[in-house]
């Protein structure tokens, strides 16, 4: 019997070299942005003292930050016909900005550093997604994505593990576990260096011409079923607010500080296990169905998080965010790559990355004064409005053909 998750054409069904070395890249500044993430919320508001309302502005300005700057880099790639530069430059500075979080004493070097963060994530996003959709072959473009999510995520839980017995390891001092954080991200750039080659290598990348610049005449180009995916994109995004509300959610439940790491294990352990077998789905069947199913599940984490009674309806709530995680991130990805013209890739996702930014920085905004002024069960419900409100725009979208 056929397997239904591979292609017709096996041949087609590699994933180029480079992939995987984006995917290996990922992993290892993962490792190093989730050992500080997974701490940085009960860091800012039991060391610092800040404010959940404050953590949610430094959350919502750095992830902004970075779609924002997801749009030049993905212009400029666009533009010189080229994506390893700005990977390499953006992997760098964030692996740079890790020894300021130790150094931290209030929430400007916080801000400051999550900025410059996300400034280098900013600039190495849109060129590397514009680098594989450039290198893969369209028929297996899924399980590309999905596959350098997994290793994503996977790092992702990788790192709050390492954050886990690191705090063991130096008795609960958090600048100490931040200062490991630098070594994954020194060796993220070595595999920028020597693993990835750019669109010009190797044949596949030789088919795409260099870009001309840019205008806004430009955005004409995109699709309607583009704009369709960057709607929903803003909506998805409204409804998923910054991570770090979880944290604080398992901590005033009852986690201790020295086990909140576990969160973000939690949520990455689902989330990289689903990512890629959602991608190899999402080249075999149509979209909508994955994206509703991903759509209920964080509906149910909401519902979880809200209503439930301690850490295990807590930790259900979280696992069922990573099933969202899986079921939705790398399919939406994907979608930009299928409708985005060949010679603006990057630009396409730069602009689905500003948009979802701006959207990220109103949720996380709104998530803080909803917990602050209400309480956490609130916030969730909030969410789990957007969610539903997501849902509806699927299946309008759907109705009209649009995705």
């Amino acid at each position: 019997m056929t397997d239904p998750l591979k292609p017709s054409h096996p041949s087609a069904a590699r994933i180029p070299r480079t992939v995987i070395a984006l995917g290996l890249v990922s992993f290892f500044m993962d490792v190093s942005s989730e050992i500080v993430h997974g701490l940085l919320p009960v860091f800012m508001t039991t060391t610092l003292g800040l404010s959940v309302a404050m953590v949610g502005l430094i959350d919502g300005v750095a992830e902004s930050t970075a779609a924002i700057t997801k749009v030049f880099s993905g212009y400029v790639s666009d533009r010189i016909g080229l994506r390893k530069p700005l990977i390499l430059f953006g992997y760098g500075l964030s692996a740079l900005t890790k020894p300021l979080f130790a150094l931290a004493s209030g929430a400007g070097l916080i801000l400051g550093a999550r900025f410059a963060d996300r400034v280098g994530k900013g600039m190495r996003g849109a060129p590397r997604d514009a680098l594989i959709t450039d290198l893969t072959p369209p028929e297996v473009r899924g399980r590309a994505f999905g596959l350098r999510q997994a290793m994503d995520t996977a790092g992702a839980f990788t790192g709050p593990l390492l954050a886990l017995g690191l705090m063991v390891l130096f008795a609960g001092n958090m600048r100490a576990v931040f200062w490991v954080a630098v070594i994954p991200g020194a060796l993220a750039v070595a595999c920028v260096l020597l693993g990835v080659e750019d669109r010009g290598a190797g044949d596949q990348g030789a088919r795409v011409a260099k870009a001309p610049p840019i205008r806004l005449a430009d955005l004409g180009r995109f699709s309607r079923a583009y704009w369709g995916v960057a709607l929903l994109g803003v909506v998805f995004t409204l409804a998923r607010f910054s991570e770090g509300f979880l944290v604080l959610k398992a901590h005033a439940d009852g986690l201790p500080l020295l086990l909140t790491p576990l969160v973000l294990v939690a949520m990455n352990i689902v989330y990289a296990a689903g990512a890629y077998p959602a991608g190899a789905l999402s080249d075999r069947m149509k979209p909508e169905g994955l994206l509703v199913a991903g759509l209920a599940a964080l509906v149910a984490a909401d519902v979880a998080l809200s209503f439930g009674h301690g850490l295990v309806a807590t930790f259900i709530g979280i696992g069922l965010w990573g099933v969202h995680l899986a079921l939705t991130q790398g399919l939406l990805s994907k979608l930009v790559a299928d409708h985005a013209p060949d010679d603006l890739r990057g630009s396409a996702f730069g602009l689905f990355n500003l948009l979802s930014g701006v959207a990220l920085l109103v949720a996380s905004l709104i998530a803080g004064l909803v917990w602050q002024h209400y309480g956490a069960p609130a916030t969730f419900i909030t969410g789990g409005g957007f969610a539903v409100l997501a849902a509806v725009l699927v299946l309008i979208q759907r109705k009209r053909s649009a995705v």
